[in-house]
């Protein structure tokens, strides 16, 4: 029975800075943690067991608020695994190259141009592993989605997709003492964190995990984010059937996808365009707290980063186009023979203009950050150190804060109602207010650059 938030990794679970990555439950020595759904629709770890109070848990959390200081950030951390990069950014880390493009192969089934997947089979295949930890289906209903083990190309087929649905890896981290061979790992920034955390305490872990694969997020949401578009439907939350979060359209921009899943009560396959449902992401609605005091935009500390190309002339493609970065020496080879052998069809993409393909989360995530950390302090909240600083103008600093009350509200809004009509009217106005200020936090942006402000 669970009793209570674990003490020591309550430091982060109780300032709402957990993201469900499991990783601190993997390497509890006594087995007394356990993932559980908290009132915001995400898992967080709560104790089941007696605590051995050694912080085993707390030393691989990526919000960790007291980290060693081998382990202080991101860039203390990449110093260690990717030492062969010959460039350093201060906004995307070690990197070798930039690209653009697709593997054909793949693409068809995957959320943009299927480059995680074809690495992660390429590895397979080459036998650099014998494994991937990647989020799969379920094999619960209410599940959805969680990670599993791929040991060949065929498994990976079913993980190729997006999934905005909380999942925690602690069954596969702890399944990795007893998992024969090498391992990648294929998850977002904060995941990833953990893993090399993982990797840098544990000297098996580190020579098990050969590869890891960094997909570039956008923010985690709870599972209201599920239920909430099911229900634009009329698909009740314990109806929901296979969830999928990316549904292309071929005739349409990459930007144009739909959202469906199966009503389980009539066996219907239903969508909904995202477009009419409106802004999800820039909002903050239904977004990880956490999300908001994480500067790693491009999943640093992966071999390879890959992500959606929201760039001209690429987002006109509803078939799907990746930005990747390669940030080791093996990630850079595996992408050039791709290109060798015309299984890819990728291109150099000039430095500048990756980083344009990311500008919105590093202006909200990295320059924006110090202002919430002030914010959170005040309330006397603690929070992992981090690398950005300067000054914010006051009406992005107004942005920054209705984006914080908006995505609270998101929550309180459907607890309460757990009606997708209902949520929509009770946010209409909030939200509103937030697309103004939007609008003029960017207008006078704008006149700031002209004017070389």
């Amino acid at each position: 029975m669970i009793k209570q938030v674990a003490p020591v990794i309550s430091r982060v679970v109780a300032n709402d800075m957990c993201v469900g990555c499991g990783a601190c439950v993997a390497v509890c020595s006594t087995d007394s943690l356990k993932m559980q759904w908290n009132e915001d629709g995400f898992l967080v770890p709560m104790l089941a067991g007696e605590c051995g109070h050694d912080g085993s848990c707390i030393k691989v959390c990526p919000f960790n608020p007291e980290p060693s200081d081998d382990v202080r950030t991101e860039t203390e951390i990449a110093a260690q695994f990717l030492t062969d990069a010959p460039y350093i950014d201060k906004n995307i880390g070690r990197y070798f190259s930039t690209y653009v493009g697709y593997a054909e192969e793949y693409r068809k089934t995957s959320s943009s141009g299927g480059l995680a997947t074809y690495i992660a089979a390429n590895l397979l295949k080459s036998g650099v592993v014998d494994h991937v930890l990647a989020v799969l289906p379920g094999a619960n209903d209410g599940d959805h989605y969680s990670y599993q083990i791929a040991s060949s190309p065929d498994d990976l087929l079913s993980a190729s997709r997006t999934r905005y649905f909380p999942v925690t890896a602690d069954s596969v981290l702890k399944s990795l003492a007893e998992l024969k061979g090498n391992v990648a790992f294929v998850g977002v920034a904060c995941f990833v964190k953990a893993v090399r955390l993982a990797q840098a305490r544990d000297p098996e872990i580190n020579a098990k995990v050969r590869f890891v694969i960094g997909i570039i997020c956008g923010g985690l949401k709870s599972a209201f984010f599920t239920n909430y578009l099911a229900g634009l439907s009329g698909t009740t939350e314990v109806n929901i059937r296979k969830p999928q979060y990316r549904i292309k359209d071929e005739a349409r921009p990459a930007s144009d996808y739909s959202f469906g899943h199966v009503d389980a009560r009539t066996g219907a396959d239903k969508t909904i365009r995202m477009r009419l449902v409106g802004d999800m992401w820039g909002t903050g609605l239904f977004k990880a707290n956490a999300c908001d005091f994480c500067d790693d935009v491009t999943t640093e500390l992966a071999d390879i980063s890959v992500g959606d190309a929201w760039l001209p002339p690429y987002v006109a493609d509803g078939r799907g186009t990746s930005v990747i970065v390669t940030r080791s020496a093996e990630a850079e080879r595996l992408i050039s023979n791709g290109i060798a052998t015309c299984e890819l069809s990728v291109e150099k993409l000039p430095f500048d203009r990756f980083k344009q393909s990311q500008q919105g989360s590093f202006n909200h995530r990295q320059y924006g950050l110090p202002v919430r950390i002030a914010w959170e302090k005040r309330s006397g909240h603690e929070v992992s150190p981090k690398r950005f600083d300067g000054r914010v103008h006051p009406e992005f600093r107004f942005v920054l804060r209705l984006r914080r009350w908006v995505r609270k509200k998101s929550f309180s809004a459907w607890r309460e109602t757990r009606n997708s009509k209902e949520f929509d009217r009770r946010m209409a106005s909030s939200l509103w207010l937030l697309r103004v200020a939007t609008r003029m936090n960017q207008r006078l942006r704008g006149l700031r650059k002209r004017l070389g402000g």
